[in-house]
């Protein structure tokens, strides 16, 4: 983890990633790597809200973007897991909001080459999470009763001065108005994935 700015709040922010280091033994909110779900090879990634609410900073952006990469080197499904309160952490500034791009743009050439992506949101994905790659899927699953979307509820209440529909932003107002394909509970999520993988062919969303 990188210290650009040399931010401080309560703490600085190299003792805080030192701090959540220890707490949760995890090196940052990312994991990424290749493996099998069910039998079936795929590249699969998740963030973490248990470290510093799971927000995307460089090393976060850096850990998709060499996944995505991988993915598209080995003509492998993706599936990424997203659970961030935080968005683009904002203790390196510019530096986090670049991720959003960068991991985007390593989605469009996955894309191209005709990848499988599986974007999996849980409670919460906001921030810069869900306004980049957590949105990006070619399926979009949620979890029950997850809060997805950009600025918090009270947020954009404040903003707009309107009350908020019902169960806005949660998964299930999302997919009554088209933004997720299917919301599925976490005991059946590797059934789910392991059937889309197999109906689109294992690698690809062309096979």
């Amino acid at each position: 983890p990188t210290d650009p700015l040399g931010f401080e709040d309560k703490k600085p922010y190299s003792q805080r990633l030192q701090d959540e280091q220890k707490r949760t033994g995890l090196n940052e909110a990312c994991v990424i790597g290749r493996g099998y779900l069910r039998g079936r090879p795929l590249v699969l990634g998740m963030t973490d809200s248990a470290f510093i609410m799971g927000s995307m900073g460089s090393v976060v952006g850096e850990k998709l973007t060499r996944g995505i990469e991988e993915a598209t080197r080995s003509r492998l499904p993706l599936v990424v897991v997203s659970g961030s309160g935080g968005g683009a952490r904002m203790h390196e500034g510019i530096f986090s909001l670049m991720q959003m791009g960068k991991v985007s743009a390593a989605l469009g050439r996955f894309h191209d080459a005709g990848g499988l992506f599986i974007s999996v949101l849980t409670n919460p994905t906001m921030g810069g999470v869900a306004a980049s790659f957590a949105s990006l899927g070619d399926i979009i699953i949620a979890e029950p009763k997850a809060l997805i979307g950009f600025a918090g509820p009270r947020v954009v209440e404040a903003t707009v001065k309107k009350p908020l529909p019902e169960g806005f932003q949660t998964s299930e107002f999302l997919m009554e108005h088209g933004f997720v394909d299917r919301i599925v509970p976490r005991a059946e999520l590797r059934s789910e994935i392991a059937g889309i993988i197999d109906y689109c062919g294992g690698s690809s969303r062309s096979r």
